[in-house]
């Protein structure tokens, strides 16, 4: 399937990380130009090195998204020097494990200019443009704890929430302007951040790991953890012309793994 975003510039979030990285490959291999963006120069290169070899093209930027002067600095330079952005594709890092309670109001600010003011303050550098094209994509990668709270990664889940509501108001505003707004929530999918909250689980109950990812195993009712690439492609779906009539939605990319309806 064409998705028909050949010479479309999407910039990707977190693209050093796994779950980034992987959507980076897949908007690459529908014919985008990708600005791989990350905190991270090695991830972010490793990212661009994989692309690039397999015929895609990309662009490097770096920067701390908890910087948002930084980030509007940055953004404006990618504007003037690969052109204006038609897939923007949200995410951030999380918080490590903590419980909701007793939290430093200084630390919830702190995360909250990170993972969702950021986020905001972006889009909303970008988004004139889109409106002015006709075209745009907004996709937000976040977290299953936003509609089945995950325990001990409480400020991710009250925190990423406002996403949600963020989301699907700005996908009535734009809308009629040709421009989409989704959210894409990952299940157990296996990235390094995955691993790092299963090995966490494991010393908080005093248990090997394997018991831990086998209890998750039991829960999900594909009976594996999800691959990146199954995640990529999902998100370049909804960046393609064929979504175009998609907007306002969460989508779980999870093999059945979260509960609710």
């Amino acid at each position: 399937m064409d998705l028909g975003i050949t010479g479309r510039v999407a910039l990707v979030l977190g693209a050093g990380g796994g779950l980034g990285g992987a959507i980076a490959t897949a908007l690459a291999a529908e014919g985008a130009t990708v600005v791989v963006a990350d905190r991270s120069r090695e991830q972010a290169q490793a990212t661009c090195d994989h692309i690039d070899a397999t015929g895609g093209t990309t662009h490097l930027y770096t920067w701390d998204l908890a910087d948002i002067e930084a980030g509007i600095e940055t953004v404006d330079r990618i504007i003037a020097e690969v052109g204006p952005v038609d897939i923007l594709v949200n995410m951030t890092g999380g918080p490590p494990p903590s419980p909701v309670a007793g939290q430093d109001p200084a630390t919830w600010r702190q995360n909250f200019e990170m993972m969702i003011l950021s986020i905001v303050t972006l889009t909303d550098r970008v988004l004139p443009g889109m409106r002015q094209r006709g075209w745009g994509r907004i996709i937000t990668s976040t977290t299953s704890g936003v509609i089945a709270p995950i325990p001990d990664l409480g400020l991710s889940n009250a925190l990423r929430t406002s996403l949600l509501g963020w989301s699907k108001t700005l996908a009535a505003e734009v809308a009629r302007d040709g421009v989409t707004s989704n959210v894409v929530l990952p299940g157990r999918i296996a990235t390094d951040r995955i691993g790092f909250l299963d090995q966490k689980k494991a010393e908080r109950l005093g248990v090997p790991v394997d018991d831990v990812v086998a209890e998750s195993l039991r829960a999900i009712p594909a009976g594996r953890y999800g691959r990146p690439e199954e995640y990529g492609a999902t998100v370049a779906f909804l960046a393609g012309e064929q979504a175009s009539y998609i907007t306002g939605s969460v989508v779980r990319v999870d093999g059945g793994y979260v509960p609710s309806i």
